[in-house]
């Protein structure tokens, strides 16, 4: 009686792997390999079965054990061929991975390039439609305040004139912070140097630059993902982290460059959500970028113990 059962379940439990790996052969496009699979199941399910009928009739004839050993062998077969092919299913997946992040990849650095033209094109505008303007205003101030002999007037033109440079100093800011010509002309380091001067000047917060590459160049798009993800980190610091001093260590080694960032913050944890809602975001950006030119973004930070930062890439 007991065999009985055991011969009822394993038949049962054979066809419904056999209908479900019939089921899959969609998925997998028919290919052969799962085709023979499919096959070796129902084969199983159907060699039960004789050994079923020949337990029932208690029939174990010639041509019955017979066809009990070839189902047997062609069974053995259908699995054999079939592990042996399925390794083509396995590299389809990889090559179909692969290729999925290729074009995250070539969609991301696609869209940094826009991005970059647009602000190199909005940097443009302002410099040479804004700038010539207030050039002029300043021109049309000056020359006023040599004709203006009245002591009042001649402190609101004087003040109006300083109003103005202060415009177009402002302009030329966030036209070389847009777009930097140091990054273009001199390289990543020389643009991170000349972007943490200007802070420096505040006094409000020491930034410390260790490099030993200097003026080596490297791939622009590397350039400019590793200067606006150090740049984003210097903000986060600025905005959030109550920081006095940044250490950034840019070293080159082979192939290989490698950024450490550290402030002296109150840093913060992971797991809390509300610094999530205002540098989750930014992180994230800079992690994305990171990925896309084959580098590595790492970031430690525990409350009152500041913020670390690694950055490594593997260079073209």
């Amino acid at each position: 009686m007991l065999r009985l059962v055991a011969l009822l379940i394993s038949i049962i439990l054979q066809l419904i792997a056999a209908i479900f790996a019939l089921r899959l052969m969609r998925v997998t496009k028919y290919r052969a390999s799962w085709v023979l699979i499919s096959l070796g199941f129902l084969l199983m399910a159907i060699k039960r079965s004789i050994k079923l009928i020949q337990f029932l009739q208690d029939d174990f004839s010639f041509y019955l054990t017979m066809a009990d050993d070839w189902l047997g062998v062609a069974i053995s077969f259908l699995f054999t061929a079939g592990v042996f092919l399925i390794g083509e299913i396995f590299y389809a997946l990889k090559r179909a991975e692969i290729e999925r992040s290729r074009s995250e990849k070539r969609l991301l650095n696609a869209i940094i390039q826009t991005e970059e033209k647009e602000r190199k094109r909005f940097a443009k505008d302002l410099h040479d439609g804004l700038g010539p303007l207030l050039s002029t205003v300043k021109m049309s101030i000056s020359a006023l305040i040599n004709m203006v002999t009245e002591k009042t007037s001649s402190d609101i033109l004087k003040n109006a004139n300083m109003v103005n440079d202060e415009a177009i100093t402002s302009i030329k800011e966030i036209s070389n912070n847009l777009s930097p010509h140091v990054l273009t002309n001199f390289g990543f380091v020389s643009a991170l140097k000349n972007f943490t001067h200007k802070i420096n000047q505040a006094k409000s917060i020491q930034i410390n630059i260790e490099s030993n590459i200097e003026n080596e160049r490297f791939d622009h798009n590397t350039e400019i993902i590793l200067y606006r993800a150090t740049c984003e980190l210097i903000n986060n610091t600025l905005k959030h982290a109550k920081a006095n001093t940044v250490t950034i260590k840019i070293s080159k080694h082979l192939r290989t460059l490698t950024i450490q960032y550290h402030d002296n913050g109150i840093g913060f944890s992971p797991e809390n959500k509300i610094e999530e809602q205002y540098i989750g975001m930014g992180l994230s950006n800079i992690s994305s970028r990171i990925k896309s030119i084959n580098g590595v973004f790492i970031l430690n930070s525990f409350p009152h113990e500041g913020l670390s930062a690694l950055i490594k890439v593997r260079l073209n």
